[in-house]
């Protein structure tokens, strides 16, 4: 059976190494050291907003992006671009539409970052964001929208993202099947807790994952 599966964005379909590097930079500090404090988020189930006050105590993170912003107009700063895609995404995202799966991409991302997952022209039947929404996740009415966009029952929509608190958790209340993808801080963290086992499957890739729903061993 076809299935719409939806992917997360942050550590699903985008490497945001490159994010962090940078914002390291700006901040002056090792990126080692942001990165392990990152971590620790993960593992504390913190923000991960709360790694910048933690490398720069009462840090205006809004008015610091404003800053970068006008220090350096034409870069990337805090975004993401084709280049930090994950190298099996478009293979993998090919693979499920070649399988006759509706293909969807839907996570929580700042306004900018739909513009830019448009013009990566993936392999998809449609791109959102929870700032184009107004609904972030865990938010139930997020998922309740992925339905509407997808146009079908919950049962026969596929979440996949790298988190449990954030995507397979909400995503199985509102009666999705979901996918945890191993990748990414939280992905590794949260694939080693027991909660882990309400994601109907665990995987370390996209073509994982459609080879999983072609050999019929994810119904």
């Amino acid at each position: 059976m076809a299935l719409a599966v939806v992917f997360d964005v942050g550590e699903t379909l985008v490497d945001e190494t490159r994010i962090w590097s940078r914002w390291a930079d700006r901040l002056g500090v090792p990126r080692f050291v942001l990165m392990g404090v990152l971590g620790g988020m993960a593992a504390l189930d913190r923000s991960h907003r709360e790694a910048f006050h933690i490398v720069r105590p009462g840090i205006d993170l809004s008015a610091e992006i404003a800053a970068w912003r006008r220090d350096d107009p034409d870069g990337l700063r805090e975004n993401f671009d084709a280049d930090d895609l994950y190298p099996d995404v478009r293979p993998g995202l090919t693979a499920l539409r070649e399988a006759g799966h509706q293909v969807i991409v839907a996570g929580n991302q700042p306004p900018q970052a739909y513009d830019a997952l448009v013009a990566m022209e993936l392999p998809v039947d449609g791109v959102h964001t929870s700032a184009g929404w107004g609904v972030s996740k865990p938010d139930p009415a997020f998922f309740a929208k992925v339905a509407a966009v997808a146009g079908r029952d919950p049962g026969d929509i596929l979440y996949v993202g790298d988190r449990l608190d954030n995507d397979v958790l909400p995503a199985a209340a509102a009666g999705m099947r979901t996918a945890l993808l191993r990748r990414g801080p939280w992905g590794y963290l949260h694939a080693e807790r027991p909660e882990a086992r309400r994601a109907d499957v665990i995987v370390d890739g996209i073509p994982e994952l459609a080879a999983l729903l072609a050999e019929g061993r994810l119904r």
